[in-house]
């Protein structure tokens, strides 16, 4: 029998991310390539997609591609940039449907042209859409977007623009990726692995973490449902204390 969540819409996380993970050990279980995984998790995209849009979560960052990723064998980067580029065409009706804009974090220049073309083309035809705001982070890093923040700010410095007093949290997060997004407020991990892989490092800095051990490719709405009724019955201190926040 399926569990009943009850989300209050008045205390929604205003940004989840994914670390979407598992695709490789779900295909593996069903005696599977693991490209199998990849296809099979694009549904798992969907429900998410589509679940956050009906609850009026305005914020979602999934994280697509890592610069790690570019360490795995060419025949699945192949197949996964190939994936990326179908599942855009494919998807875009529910964007549109749902009034979703995408935008996207990471090394973009980086991935194939055939990739970079149709991101271009969907965010292009998406970029009037206000009900919800889809992230994907591909060929992302947190650790190579802080290091080009460091060097825009240090740049800056150095041609005497600002001086070192002048360097806020809030000009950090101007020179971030996510500077058009706000904090995380709840990030969401798969296949039960309870680590962060380099994603959004700043960007979590308060956000609340959830782990569950369904593996990416049957991650369902109920799935995002359970994840977000556990971050709206925990108690969100930012270095508080319970009888402060009382």
């Amino acid at each position: 029998m399926a569990k009943d969540y009850t989300i209050n819409k008045d205390a929604l996380p205003k940004h989840i991310a994914i670390i979407m993970d598992g695709n490789g050990r779900w295909a593996k279980k069903q005696g599977l390539l693991r490209v199998a995984g990849h296809e099979k998790g694009t549904k798992a995209v969907r429900e998410a997609v589509e679940g956050c849009a009906e609850l009026g979560v305005k914020n979602l960052t999934l994280y697509a591609f890592s610069t790690e990723n570019w360490n795995r064998p060419k025949f699945e980067v192949d197949k996964l940039m190939n994936l990326l580029v179908s599942s855009l065409k494919k998807e875009i009706k529910t964007l549109q449907d749902n009034k979703i804009k995408l935008s996207t974090i990471g090394t973009i220049t980086s991935l194939p042209k055939k990739a970079q073309k149709e991101l271009a083309e969907v965010k292009e035809k998406t970029k009037d859409n206000t009900h919800m705001n889809l992230t994907l982070a591909l060929s992302y890093g947190s650790r190579e977007e802080i290091l080009q923040m460091v060097k825009g700010i240090g740049e800056q410095v150095a041609s005497n623009q600002i001086t070192p007093e002048d360097i806020t949290t809030k000009l950090i997060e101007e020179h971030l990726y996510t500077n058009f997004l706000p904090d995380v407020d709840l990030l969401i991990r798969t296949s039960g692995e309870q680590r962060i892989s380099n994603f959004l490092l700043w960007q979590i800095a308060y956000a609340e973490l959830f782990f569950t051990e369904v593996l990416w490719p049957d991650f369902r709405k109920k799935d995002l449902l359970n994840a977000i009724h556990n971050y709206q019955n925990r108690e969100r201190r930012f270095g508080k204390t319970s009888e402060q926040l009382s």
